[in-house]
């Protein structure tokens, strides 16, 4: 029997007495049989060879396709795995068995490339799982085939010949010096023409720069490497016809050391003396820094310049280990003489070329107990008395400072005393505009000031109260001599102000004073009208209409007044 044919059989069974003779009685039952599968079938592919293809760009781990081998048992009889037997493609491709599906899935194993390879033939193995060994000899449980998986060409970026770059370069390379190439080309068949550029977020001080055709950087701005050691850029190769295909590589580019600093001291140094030194003394030891790194390491030397290479008062030691000692050369010092000495040093390195620089030390004579500690180097110092403690010293200053204090507040106190001012009141002429409200009485009212006094000198009562300000206080009334006829109006005003400045009790000398004096030898006598009142009956103006058009109105007010009166 065999299942795959048929599963199930249904038998009718009758049973008959008598053996079966005629008048037996019979009775009739139906059997349903059902056939149990055994792995008895090996699985089969339904065809010899399968066809798929790939993009070189698909990453590892992309599926590519299913194959599925036939096998007509059930259940655990028709579990398959499948495998790679051989082929030249076994470590780039792998295939795993479906369980719910009993496929093969094809999956890519490694990156693919069109230009290495552009097709791939793998045998394909199906095998049942769980073989009954009753049927072994039956044949294998298993079968084969062939399977061809083709790589599809796809436009790719260009491929830089290293994976990084490492350039070094002399700090005194000159600019538009070629410092190294970078290569990248097309991996594709086609071989597209690549061109290369810096990118510019990694060089922002553009010091390098790239030909474009060949991928050669040079310099474009001088180097030091004291400033920055290292410059780490990035080239870019991009395809001419496809500038969406570019890739990036770093560049790292050293700049090796060239001996173009001099060596100086390491620090200021604060040197001093003592003046009970004795010859042959150190008095101080010096170093020196480069900022150059020569790969041997830096060695100093010192020597004092020629014109002192005999000083007289110090002498340099050259201790070997890139330090110098500073010996004195005689016995005592004198601040009174010399309080500070200037020597000069010539400091110079052992590298190519070699290079110096020369760096005054100053040396201070000082004060010094007997231990050599410094205790004084002010040359003031000696102006004081040998047995003035600095507290007696502090005395002194702080005394000297409250004198200085307390006459500054004696000045300050004198200058803030003023003088009782003459008028106290906002009616000081001096410094105030005084108004007054009152209106005049017109021509005839000749009681608000004296008429006489601007008519005539001679008609000058005696002296009035002053009515430039509010009085607060009757002065006394000063008298004047009489002036005599004919005076001359300079000699008057001249009188005038002598009275002024004499009279404690006149106007301020700031005021002004005015006088409309016109003098008794006018030929026209006075053009006043004040002069009317004097005058007694009706003035005639007739001859105001003698002195043309100008003076028609004033004779029209005046010439009219006989009229208006008649």
């Amino acid at each position: 029997m065999s299942r795959e044919n048929r599963e199930q059989y249904q038998v009718v069974i009758q049973a008959k007495d008598m053996g079966g003779q005629m008048g037996g009685l019979s009775g009739t039952t139906t059997v349903n049989i059902t056939l149990t599968d055994v792995n008895d079938n090996p699985p089969r592919f339904p065809q010899s060879t399968y066809q798929f293809s790939s993009p070189e760009s698909a990453p590892p781990g992309t599926r590519l396709g299913r194959i599925k081998a036939n096998d007509p048992d059930v259940g655990e009889n028709a579990e398959i795995e499948y495998s790679i037997s051989n082929g030249d493609g076994s470590d780039m491709f792998d295939i795993v068995t479906d369980k719910d599906t009993q496929e093969g899935i094809i999956i890519v194993k490694k990156q693919l490339d069109f230009e290495s390879k552009m097709l791939y033939t793998l045998r394909v193995e199906a095998t049942n799982t769980h073989p009954d060994p009753r049927f072994l000899q039956l044949g294998p449980f298993k079968d084969t085939a062939l399977l061809k998986i083709s790589v599809e060409d796809i436009d790719e970026p260009p491929v830089f010949s290293r994976p990084w770059y490492l350039i070094e370069v002399d700090e005194d390379a000159k600019e538009g010096s070629i410092i190294g190439q970078v290569v990248a080309q097309d991996p594709d068949i086609t071989k597209n023409a690549i061109k290369y550029s810096v990118d510019r977020h990694t060089d922002l001080d553009r010091v390098f720069n790239i030909h474009s055709g060949n991928g050669s950087l040079f310099i474009s701005k001088p180097l030091d490497r004291e400033e920055t050691p290292w410059h780490n850029i990035t080239v870019i190769a991009t395809e001419i016809n496809n500038p969406k295909q570019s890739s990036q590589i770093p560049v790292f580019i050293r700049i090796l050391d060239i001996n173009d600093h001099a060596p100086e001291f390491s620090k200021y140094y604060e040197t001093f003396v003592c003046e009970n030194a004795k010859a042959g003394q150190l008095i101080q030891t010096v170093s020196a820094v480069d900022k150059d790194d020569p790969p041997r390491g830096h060695r100093f030397f010192f020597e004092l310049v020629p014109e002192f290479a005999v000083h007289p008062n110090f002498s340099i030691v050259d201790n070997k280990d890139n330090t110098a000692g500073i010996m004195t050369r005689r016995n005592g010092y004198s601040r009174s003489k010399m309080s500070t000495y200037l020597l000069p040093i010539i400091i110079f390195d052992n590298d190519y070329p070699i290079q110096s620089s020369t760096g005054t030390l100053t040396i201070r004579v000082c004060a010094c107990d007997s231990r050599g500690n410094m205790q004084s180097c002010n040359a003031e110092a000696l102006l004081f008395p040998a047995g003035l403690s600095t507290g007696a010293l502090i005395a002194i200053l702080l005394c000297i400072i409250i004198l200085l204090v307390l006459v500054v507040l004696f000045t300050a106190l004198k200058r803030q005393r003023k003088k009782e001012p003459l008028i106290i009141s906002k009616d000081d002429v001096r410094d105030n505009i005084v108004t007054y409200n009152d209106e005049g009485g017109g021509e005839e009212d000749t009681q608000a000031f004296d008429i006489g006094t601007l008519r005539n000198p001679e008609a000058r009562e005696e002296s009035k109260m002053r009515r430039d300000v509010i009085p607060e206080t009757i002065f006394q009334i000063r008298r004047t001599a009489p002036l005599w006829e004919n005076i001359d109006v300079q000699d008057f005003i001249h009188r005038r102000l002598k009275e002024n400045d004499l009279d404690p009790a006149a106007p301020p000398y700031d005021s002004l004073a005015t006088y409309a004096y016109e003098g008794n030898d006018s030929i026209a006598n006075s053009l006043s009208s004040l002069e009317s009142l004097t005058v007694e009956g009706n003035q005639d103006y007739d001859y105001l209409s003698d002195w043309g058009p100008r003076f028609k109105k004033l004779a029209d007010m005046y010439g009219g007044e006989d009229s208006d009166r008649d």
